[in-house]
């Protein structure tokens, strides 16, 4: 008997559905099925007549599974009750729909998590830390009452909140725990699940997430913090989502993608994708594959899918995306170069892209405790001081006018979430700035100061979202500076290249090219220290794909290409 239970949830492509779950089966993983209530009984009962000749494939007791609403938890805690209770010698359970596809061998499946026999794999973060919500509703899931379906009744739905809002209502959570969400597609321990299942006060729980919105991708992700020994806080599903929340969908053209990622199982797939289905649950005899499931190998390029279906093309106008243009007739009077993340990742960073360049490189201008001159001046060209407060006083002013008064000589500086933002708009829609971002690189001195964790991890949040939202300010459709964003994983792979790009971009003239890069600061355990981050409730996505173990820069990945945005 396999040491992992397999429960899926089924409402649409019975013969898809069928086929995978005879797939487990026959590598020895006990299968449990849901069945959406809202399936007709017909449906139904041919379904399940087909599987009647697997021992091992349950049917449990069905619910209405509607999008947004407690019926796909019901569904998961029956599953798992008769999971359970059918099969003594589970370690683990692994959570799936009937669109999911295993990538990979179900034995190294097995052999992965009996490797790791304590250990839950659920996304957990908590609602200050999660990027992706979408729709205006993320610590409010939690603290307002939803009993009506988002999709069937819009307006009863849109209508209660505003009143709820209007009388300031707000629910506690039981018993003080704090919530968490995530992923939908888990795979939990024996102990955890059955902890869950059989707490004393799962009443109580069950009551309070009944009205919660959404409350699959909290209930299991809350209370397994409250259970698990050891919760790595990922999903060994792969699943991607595009910029409106919804799920993307693989077909048979996402064939070398989906190897790429290295995951063991993948949704949502297109039941038409006949290829997908041949390769990856043909019985052909593989090489073995000790592969980390990796499916930040693939994330630039959804990145990048959704840039272009956001944004568009250069010169490509609709409806949807038309320009609004600038009014003013210039920003700045000359040319610069904005740096975030150099010289937190190089050791001498300032002093050798000045000789690299033959430019005036200053450190942080707009940090909170003063303004950071090249070679330490207090006062420079215009009588510009490193006064903050003189500074603070007009950000934007102090930009425009340090361009200004060094016309004819090219001005760097070092920028990043730690300093002051009110420049950001303006950089952004400067046709005159390069901006380059190593995005994540604000984590390294916190990894270097070594105090407690608990704050790291407060700071570390802060930080990320003050990041993020400069991103979001360089992507934005008014953007008209030359902006190149790399994570901090695709810098590393080839630093040599990049700097490179930025120096050409520069214009300065050299018959020869780089010889070295400047000294890079030491990543070892940088990755564990980023999945520490994650097991301590916070998602940590700025950085790019770092192994938990070994050094960063021995990863084996196709050279990474930066995006331009003008």
């Amino acid at each position: 008997m396999s040491s992992v239970g397999i429960i899926m949830l089924v409402h649409t492509a019975f013969e898809r559905a069928e086929q995978i779950a005879r797939h487990w089966s026959a590598a020895g993983c006990p299968v449990v099925i849901h069945v959406d209530q809202a399936v007709p009984r017909p449906v139904f009962k041919s379904f399940r007549a087909r599987l009647a000749d697997r021992e091992d494939i349950r049917f449990c007791r069905r619910h209405r599974c509607e999008w947004g609403t407690w019926g796909i938890v019901a569904a998961t805690q029956a599953a798992s009750e008769l999971m359970l209770a059918s099969f003594q010698n589970l370690r683990h359970v692994y959570l799936s729909s009937g669109s999911c596809l295993p990538l990979r061998p179900v034995e190294e499946l097995i052999d992965y998590l009996a490797e790791r026999p304590n250990t839950d794999f659920i996304e957990s973060a908590t609602t200050a830390d999660v990027p992706w919500t979408v729709g205006g509703l993320d610590a409010e899931r939690f603290t307002l009452r939803f009993p009506f379906s988002w999709k069937r009744h819009r307006l009863l739905f849109d209508g209660y909140v505003a009143l709820q809002r209007l009388l300031r209502f707000k629910r506690r959570m039981p018993n003080g725990i704090v919530p968490h969400m995530g992923s939908q597609w888990w795979c939990l321990t024996r102990q955890t699940l059955a902890g869950i299942l059989e707490d004393p006060d799962r009443g109580l729980y069950d009551a309070y997430f009944k009205r919660v919105w959404i409350p699959d991708e909290s209930y299991f992700q809350t209370l397994a913090r409250q259970r698990s020994q050891k919760i790595e806080s990922r999903s060994l599903t792969l699943s991607k989502f595009d910029f409106q929340g919804k799920p993307h969908i693989f077909y048979d053209d996402h064939l070398q993608l989906l190897r790429r990622s290295d995951c063991f199982v993948a949704r949502k797939i297109w039941p038409h994708a006949n290829r997908l289905y041949e390769v990856f649950l043909s019985d052909k005899d593989s090489p073995a594959n000790r592969t980390e499931p990796n499916p930040g190998k693939i994330d630039r390029i959804f990145a990048k899918a959704v840039d272009r279906r956001t944004r568009g093309r250069a010169g490509l106008y609709m409806q949807s995306r038309f320009p609004n243009p600038g009014w003013e007739n210039g920003v700045t009077s000359g040319q610069y170069s904005v740096l975030q993340g150099f010289s937190e990742l190089f050791e001498g960073f300032e002093p050798w892209f000045a000789k690299a360049t033959g430019s005036r490189v200053h450190g942080h201008l707009f940090a909170p405790e003063r303004v950071y001159f090249s070679g330490g001046q207090s006062v420079i060209n215009g009588a510009l001081s490193d006064s903050p407060q003189t500074r603070d006083y007009d950000p934007r002013g102090f930009l425009t006018s340090l361009i200004w008064n060094t016309r004819g000589e090219r001005q760097c500086f070092q920028f990043g979430p730690a300093d002051v933002q009110d420049p950001a708009w303006l950089m952004a829609g400067d046709p005159n700035a390069q901006i380059s971002v190593i995005s994540g690189a604000w984590a390294l001195p916190l990894f270097r100061s070594n105090r407690d964790f608990a704050t790291l991890r407060a700071e570390a949040a802060e930080l990320q979202k003050i990041e993020s939202e400069f991103l979001n300010v360089l992507r934005s459709p008014y953007s008209k500076a030359r902006i190149r964003i790399w994570t901090m994983a695709d810098f590393i792979e080839n630093p040599m290249e990049h700097l490179q790009t930025i120096i050409d971009e520069i214009g300065f003239k050299s018959l020869r090219r780089l010889g070295e890069a400047p000294k890079m600061t030491d990543l070892t355990g940088f990755g564990q220290f980023l999945q520490n981050l994650k097991n301590q409730g916070m998602h940590p996505y700025l950085m790019g794909d770092f192994p938990v173990t070994g050094a960063p820069t021995g990863l084996h990945r196709p050279t990474p290409k930066p995006y331009l945005v003008k």
